[in-house]
């Protein structure tokens, strides 16, 4: 597993000249390699983002429409309270 410090070590154009003045060939292949183990994690983790990201979208999208239902509901009932004829004494008062 690549180490954080690891995502720093590669400072660019210091580490290229470093490698044309005559570094190991080995060494810029392990650096290459580790990048691409981080490229490839985050892509990984970009994937498993997305997939939540549906997932959570779609549970908004089924909460959304059972609050349409519950408040069509609730002026439904609202609508019929209203109706309700007036309450009035019994006629035995």
């Amino acid at each position: 597993m690549i180490d954080r410090t690891d995502y720093f070590r590669f400072s660019g154009a210091d580490d290229i000249g470093r490698l044309r003045q005559g570094g190991s060939m080995s060494e810029e292949t392990s650096r290459m390699t580790k990048l691409e183990e981080i490229v490839a994690h985050q892509a990984k983790t970009i994937e498993e983002l997305s997939e939540q990201l549906a997932e959570q979208w779609k549970v908004m999208e089924q909460t959304r429409a059972k609050l349409d239902r519950l408040t069509e509901r609730f002026l439904s009932l609202e609508e019929q309270s209203l109706e309700a004829p007036a309450i009035t004494q019994p006629p035995h008062y």
